[in-house]
Formats: C-alpha cells, sequence, structure tokens
C-alpha cells in the first residue's frame, strides 16, 4: 500500500458521504408539502363552486393557497441553504454578516445531522 492509496483511504473513510437529497430531508418534505396544498387549495378555490348557507368559500381557499405558496419559500430556502457547504472559511466569519452566517449555518447543521438518543444504563 503505497502514501496515494493510504491517503485516499483515509480522505473518503473521513468525509461524510451525502447521495442526492440526504441534507435536511425535513425542509425538502416541508417544501413540496406546501406546493401540493397550495395548489389543490389554489385550484379548488378558483374552480370549485363552494357556497354554504349563500356564502362563498373560495376567495378563502385562493388566499389559502397564497400564503402556503408563501410558507413553501420559506422551505424552499430552508432546504438550499442547508445544501450549500464550503463557502468561507472560519477566518472570514468575522463580521456582522458572518454572525448570520453562523447563526444559519448551525441552524442548518442542527436540522441536518440525525439525532441519536442515548439509554441511560
Amino acid at each position: 500500500m503505497d502514501l496515494n492509496t493510504l491517503q485516499n483511504w483515509v480522505r473518503n473513510a473521513m468525509a461524510p458521504k451525502y447521495d442526492g437529497l440526504s441534507h435536511c430531508k425535513l425542509a425538502l418534505v416541508f417544501a413540496v408539502l406546501m406546493d401540493l396544498l397550495a395548489v389543490v387549495s389554489l385550484l379548488l378555490g378558483v374552480f370549485a363552486p363552494l357556497e354554504i348557507q349563500g356564502r362563498d368559500f373560495g376567495d378563502l381557499l385562493v388566499y389559502s393557497g397564497a400564503l402556503l405558496v408563501l410558507l413553501s419559500m420559506v422551505g424552499w430556502v430552508m432546504w438550499y441553504s442547508g445544501n450549500i457547504e464550503g463557502l468561507t472559511s472560519r477566518k472570514e466569519l468575522g463580521t456582522v454578516g458572518g454572525a448570520v452566517d453562523r447563526l444559519a449555518r448551525s441552524l442548518s447543521r442542527r436540522i441536518r445531522l440525525p439525532r441519536t438518543h442515548s439509554n441511560p444504563t
């Protein structure tokens, strides 16, 4: 075993392996679910005759669908920001903008990293 092979083995063993959509699955599921609910709400509000005791509820569904789209955008931004890696080093994170970056990265890591439950035995 030569030095290059050993270095490659150590690099591959130490690097976390992320396949496809493994980052921030919860944010992705939230965003897709909000998109689906928004589309259903908008379509029902526009095309379905929703009158109950003479009151039209189509507007309510249209406005609810718009709010669900907004919530979906929040989910997509969380998912996208959770998948960004390696843009800046820790030395560059010393400014006020760096504080926001640190906060976003720590939140992203909390969502992304799996939680383990320890048994007190």
